[in-house]
């Protein structure tokens, strides 16, 4: 393989800064918007006054809970930053974001305890290749050696970390680094630009030592490189940063840069890695597929403001976006662009235009959702990004406390979902219960305080009702008559059934044995109505399930039968008959796939019994070193907060799946808690 030129391209790019929740996302973008100007002074997270996590929500709970866009310039060069959360549970609004941006700062720091965290976010770059870097984040607090902590990071990665800087430390502490490529010493200045030096004599057999190693990585796709070092000839400077710019492009490597982003040290260092190495939008685009030659935009995020409404942030991967211009979707609807305006966290400006690479808000695409692509051309073209949310983990009801707020409730509960594609909402017909999952209790929490906050309507909720169902164990006989005569025609309907109970999972099954039309056609019909009425609330107070019921015998009066009578008579003959049956309770039992680090996997095992799981067995994650995937069958009832533990286990990095497997019978305490529960005694 022969050496990679790659110079230096301009435009408009977009970077997300992605890492494990408190890692210091935030404050790297605030240390970046102060460097470059776009902002008066650096301002603390503890502050409440960040351009990010600029939300109530957020501000409250001292996190990330959505992506956050802001824009700047550095050097003659308009960049745009996305502060995406860390915790898993909004990691998927990093989704629609990574997908069309050039670049991924991954902020990390030297915590062992993140790592599964660190590797779940470099397996998604991976899934999007996605180029990153790596910052190194909270050097000063740092005991362990740089490298020493590449090694303990480098799990997490499928490409190697390559080491561009090392510290400069003094009395064991970090006062500065040394650029590897460059060979030149910055000795750091609080929220200031670093001050070139040269490198100490007593760190130069470390920076040898460690720039070899650098080189040697990059001669792995540079054969002219590899030779140069073999015969100890030093290569040109020039070389030596094409090739690092040419193997981040390529995702063959992981360039790490150092520093401390609260007191803004490394910055600089950074932003200039990103403008000469980073792709531009022409890379991303073809890394989409986008077609070429006309005007192509990718919705990142749907945001709803206060007063200027519905706002689409999007990515111009191609062509050129001017106000009122009009594009249209891969369905052939058409939206129409009002207003586009420059992101500042929660702040706009207003923009007459838009040029390829520009990140952007949109604004008043009504029809328009988070992930979409949207063409000048005609027809649209093909999606160039699929989103699918991971399976909901955790789930509430909820209702207004005034039920003059239930139509206000579903507007916001829309609106809410359309700027977080991850949330769902289903009404279960059972229970009558408005049911909204996400994927975790911090994210619900989020959402409730939301609709209680920005839309001002005070919510109930609890846990959704378990789908309970009852079935019978014994057989039994029953006549059952409906006679009224209240002057004029009568009623009167007359039958005998047999009911027996039937395998799990077998349903409800109606026959008759009628001779002699005892029971004439017509009500026959009749009869399965009234029992199939009857078996929506046993008498344990849930549907019946797995049984049989034949009509075998009855009679009737010419005059005062009538379909509705016979009906009646069915109702009456299950009521007194399921009572002879020995009925029981069913709780549904699912199948549940737990996604763990290894290192947790015991702490998961030994849970699963306490919520009266049965493990199936446990096995390597194929393809993700380090973790373990458990299996196991557990009733439902257990599962409604199971991701709480989960999440307490492993740092905030477990999650399942779950399917429903079979109904099982529940007897004792949990079936009278239940049935209590329900409004029901046994």
């Amino acid at each position: 393989m022969g050496t990679r030129a790659g110079g230096r391209r301009t435009g408009p790019k977009c970077i997300a800064i992605v890492g494990p929740f408190a890692s210091g996302k935030t404050t790297l973008l605030e240390a970046i918007l102060a460097r470059t100007g776009a902002i008066p002074r650096q301002n603390p997270v503890s502050s409440g006054n960040t351009v990010s996590d600029y939300s109530p929500e957020a501000r409250a709970h001292g996190m990330s809970v959505e992506a956050t866009f802001a824009s700047t310039e550095f050097m003659g060069e308009q960049l745009t930053f996305v502060d995406c959360p860390g915790s898993i549970e909004f990691a998927f609004e990093a989704e629609p974001v990574l997908a069309a941006c050039d670049l991924a700062v991954v902020v990390a720091e030297a915590d062992e305890k993140k790592i599964p965290a660190l590797q779940l976010i470099m397996r998604k770059l991976d899934d999007l290749a996605v180029p990153r870097i790596l910052f190194l984040n909270k050097v000063d607090k740092s005991i362990a050696g740089v490298r020493e902590t590449l090694k303990m990071l480098q799990p997490a990665s499928s490409v190697p970390l390559l080491l561009r800087q090392i510290p400069v430390r003094k009395d064991g502490v970090v006062i500065g680094s040394i650029d590897l490529a460059l060979e030149r010493a910055y000795i750091y200045r609080e929220y200031a630009e670093s001050q070139v030096a040269d490198i100490a004599d007593d760190d130069k057999a470390r920076e040898l030592e460690a720039r070899f190693s650098m080189l040697e990585t990059l001669a792995d796709h540079d054969d002219q490189l590899m030779e140069q070092l073999l015969e100890e000839i030093e290569p040109p400077k020039d070389a030596i940063f094409d090739d690092l710019s040419a193997d981040l492009r390529a995702g063959a490597v992981t360039p790490v840069l150092i520093g401390t982003a609260e007191k803004g040290n490394g910055v600089l260092r950074l932003l200039k890695a990103i403008r000469h190495d980073a792709p531009d939008v022409e890379a991303t685009r073809k890394r989409l597929g986008a077609p070429d030659g006309q005007t192509v935009v990718q919705v990142m995020k749907t945001i709803h403001t206060a007063h200027g409404g519905k706002l689409s942030v999007s990515r111009v991967l191609s062509g050129q976006l001017a106000d009122a211009a009009e594009l249209f979707l891969s369905n052939g609807d058409t939206a129409k662009v009002s207003g586009i305006y420059r992101m500042l966290g929660k702040d706009q400006a207003k923009l007459t235009s838009a040029k390829a690479g520009d990140t952007v808000a949109l604004g008043k695409l009504d029809n328009v959702k988070t992930g979409q692509t949207l063409s000048s051309a005609k027809g649209g073209i093909r999606p160039l990004v699929t989103l699918e949310p991971p399976q909901p983990v955790f789930a509430f009801a909820l209702r207004p406390k005034e039920r003059k707020d239930e139509v206000k409730m579903s507007a916001a509960i829309q609106r809410l979902a359309e700027e977080d594609p991850s949330l769902n909402l289903r009404h279960n017909q059972d229970s009558a219960e408005t049911v909204l999952s996400g994927h975790g209790e911090m994210h619900l929490r989020v959402v409730r305080e939301r609709l209680e906050g920005k839309n001002q309507i005070p919510i109930e909720g609890h846990a959704p009702a378990v789908p309970y169902r009852e079935t019978i164990r014994k057989s039994a006989q029953q006549r059952g008559r409906h006679k009224k005569q209240s002057g004029g025609h009568g009623q009167f309907g007359d039958v005998v059934i047999e009911i027996k109970p039937l395998p799990r999972g077998s349903g409800f099954q109606f026959t008759d044995t009628i001779t002699g039309g005892v029971v004439p056609k017509t009500y026959i019909q009749s009869v399965e109505t009234g029992i199939r009425d009857y078996l929506k609330t046993g008498p344990l107070g849930f549907p019946v399930v797995d049984l049989a019921v034949n009509l075998s015998d009855g009679s009737y009066h010419a005059v005062d039968s009538s379909d509705m009578a016979f009906q009646m008579a069915a109702k009456l003959a299950m009521k007194e008959g399921m009572t002879a049956c020995s009925p029981v309770l069913l709780e549904p039992i699912m199948k549940v796939e737990i996604v763990t680090p290894s290192d947790a996997t015991s702490k998961i095992i030994a849970l699963i019994p306490q919520r009266r799981g049965q493990i199936l067995g446990y096995d390597a994650r194929p393809d993700w070193p380090g973790w373990d995937v458990v299996e196991a069958t557990m009733p439902q009832a257990e599962i409604g907060d199971l991701i709480i533990e989960l999440r307490s286990a492993t740092a905030g990095v477990a999650s399942y799946r779950a399917v429903f497997d079979h109904m099982a019978e529940l007897t004792g305490r949990l079936a009278d808690e239940a049935m209590n529960a329900n409004g029901k005694a046994a």
